[in-house]
């Protein structure tokens, strides 16, 4: 049994991490650190954690193996210096870091460490992202030449009013524009995807945005990635799709297209399919993510000192800079 210690008590923890940690053979929920108490006390209370920290030096040394980060992307770095300190195995939430500079002195702290890191692209677990990666290896649809990666939201909408009529504008929206907008958020795992699937890294990206909103960070954008094995892929993020309608609508779609067919992923459709030279399969549907398998896999690679599939420091640090690359020329050229 693998003693956990999570940083970080937000949104993401509270629906994802924390429930997956409590249930997942192997791994025990031992601890979580919070420097807010009210927040702390709330999550302990909510899910039955006896031990919370608000203090770093006790949550380290109240027995934890390893630890999951699931604090703000600008808290990362500090998590992870301190996880190294203390020698423990790291699996932290993406981004991995804020800039290429942040991630590479992550990567530096973990190598002396000798701490294995990794970083949470739980798309990479879904059963449908598992078996596209089959298909693509087996030659199903031929040589994979052309990947198109839509996600366009409105990241919980603008705002709202209040019980008193008062207009309310999101602050989990408003923090994610201000650290980079919707490439730099969840643009991060349609590049992992992308990297992946082709099983080649990105040599080149180009990038096209638009400022439906007021944030100095673009709202809706398109990324141009070209593979050193001469695929392409295309990813479309938007934080401004609906974001001020009573009613909105998402799109979530993967197509990916080689020589001998393709393959079709539509959230919304609940479809997942392939078509090629021998006739229409479909495979059944699941949801993009997949914090459970990416658990097991943590667990595993505790185990038995490393893992074969789950994201490396270095798969963080590529969608980092491919992201933060692509935001800042588009910022740099608007002004």
């Amino acid at each position: 049994m693998k003693k956990i210690g999570l940083m970080g008590c937000g949104t993401v923890a509270d629906y994802g991490h924390i429930p997956v940690l409590q249930s997942t053979d192997g791994l025990e929920l031992h601890a979580v650190f919070e420097p807010n108490p009210e927040r702390l006390r709330q999550m302990q209370e909510k899910h039955g954690i006896a031990l919370g920290f608000t203090d770093e030096k006790a949550f380290f040394e109240s027995g934890i193996d390893a630890i999951s980060i699931t604090s703000p992307a600008p808290c990362h770095l500090a998590n992870i210096r301190s996880a190294c300190k203390y020698g423990k195995h790291v699996l932290c939430e993406k981004p991995l870091g804020m800039s290429v500079e942040e991630c590479t002195e992550i990567i530096e702290l973990a190598k002396k460490a000798n701490v294995m890191l990794f970083t949470g692209f739980d798309y990479r677990f879904s059963p449908a992202s598992l078996k596209i990666y089959e298909l693509i290896r087996e030659g199903a649809i031929g040589e994979l030449k052309s990947l198109r990666l839509i996600y366009i939201w409105n990241c919980h909408g603008k705002g709202s009013f209040d019980e008193n009529g008062k207009w309310v504008e999101n602050e989990r929206r408003k923090g994610r524009m201000l650290e980079g907008g919707p490439m730099v958020d969840c643009g991060v795992h349609q590049i992992d995807l992308a990297r992946f699937w082709t099983g080649s890294e990105v040599v080149s990206w180009s990038e096209a945005g638009a400022w439906v909103d007021e944030y100095e960070a673009p709202d809706h954008m398109y990324l141009h990635m070209e593979h050193a094995n001469g695929a392409h892929s295309m990813v479309e993020m938007s934080y401004s799709y609906c974001h001020t309608c009573q009613n909105p609508i998402n799109l979530f779609t993967y197509d990916l297209i080689g020589t001998k067919g393709i393959i079709r992923y539509d959230r919304g459709a609940k479809l997942f399919e392939m078509r090629n030279d021998k006739g229409l399969f479909t495979f059944d549907y699941s949801p993009e993510k997949n914090f459970k398998a990416l658990y097991v896999h943590y667990r595993d690679a505790l185990e038995q000192g490393g893992s074969e599939l789950l994201p490396t420091g270095v798969d963080g640090l590529m969608a980092v800079k491919i992201s933060r690359q692509a935001v800042d020329r588009l910022m740099a050229n608007r002004h």
